[in-house]
């Protein structure tokens, strides 16, 4: 269209106009469904990675606590607790983790398991972890008090689901052998190892052999014993020749080995 000075209008009216319009209009809805659908692509994959990631944490604990049970202790049920999926750590190979448990502590009915990245981020995180046997045990016939000793006629064998691992709890009458009981306990008790106090079998002031041993060479030294012990536990030592003090496990009676 032009008018009587010969410039040109376009018709903004005309149909060529309207299908323009319409086109940028459908373009538009185009790019923004692509940009969304990118968009959603690579958050599902991140959520992805995130989940495979948690995933492994929680496997890695599973695999340390299972390495820690002996095939001994039964049927065993190992549940790792879901991690909170805002947790966000650097990525990190299944080859760089690694689990254990915090210092001082040991394997219970509830435990917590450190994993550790060594990657090129390194991080560690603490994963809650339940542990259930299902065992045969020993149970307690009848009550009985502090300090008592008790023998094959004490206990009865059942099979039971107990809190913790199954090398926890006794399983042969010949294991009350050299213990003696805790605290009162009630009939049907399942009985554990932490029920019982072991046998002192070194006493402070007593006189002991020391046994100290470098590769092939063995040195044993008359000792005086500091405090009490049990078998196996760890006593301090006197050295009476040298009288120094050192640090032994107590293997028997009169035997102490000095700690390595």
């Amino acid at each position: 269209m032009s008018n009587e000075n010969g410039r040109v209008y376009e018709n903004l009216s005309g149909p060529g106009w309207r299908d323009a319009c319409k086109l940028s209009a459908t373009m538009k809805r185009t790019t923004t469904f692509r940009l969304i659908a990118v968009l959603t692509a690579v958050l599902a994959a991140s959520a992805h990675a995130q989940e495979d990631s948690l995933a492994a944490i929680r496997n890695t604990a599973h695999a340390y606590v299972k390495s820690l049970i002996p095939a001994s202790a039964g049927e065993t049920t190992i549940t790792v607790s879901q991690l909170d999926s805002r947790l966000h750590l650097a990525p990190c190979a299944t080859k760089d983790l690694s689990a254990a448990l915090p210092a001082g502590q040991t394997l219970q009915a509830r435990t917590t398991v450190g994993v550790s990245c060594a990657g090129p981020s390194p991080w560690r995180v603490f994963v809650p972890v339940m542990i259930e046997s299902k065992i045969a045990v020993l149970v307690l016939a009848h009550a009985v008090n502090r300090d008592a000793r008790l023998t094959a006629a004490d206990v009865t064998v059942e099979t039971r689901r107990t809190a913790g691992p199954g090398n926890a709890y006794l399983m042969k009458p010949a294991e009350l052998a050299g213990r003696t009981v805790r605290r009162p306990l009630a009939a049907g008790t399942a009985l554990s190892a932490d029920m019982f106090a072991p046998d002192l079998i070194v006493r402070r002031g007593q006189e002991v052999t020391l046994v100290s041993a470098a590769d092939a060479i063995e040195v044993r030294a008359s000792g005086k014993a500091m405090n009490d012990g049990a078998a196996g536990s760890r006593i301090q030592v006197q050295n009476l020749g040298s009288q120094r003090i050192v640090e032994g496990v107590v293997e028997t009676a009169d035997l102490v080995r000095v700690a390595r």
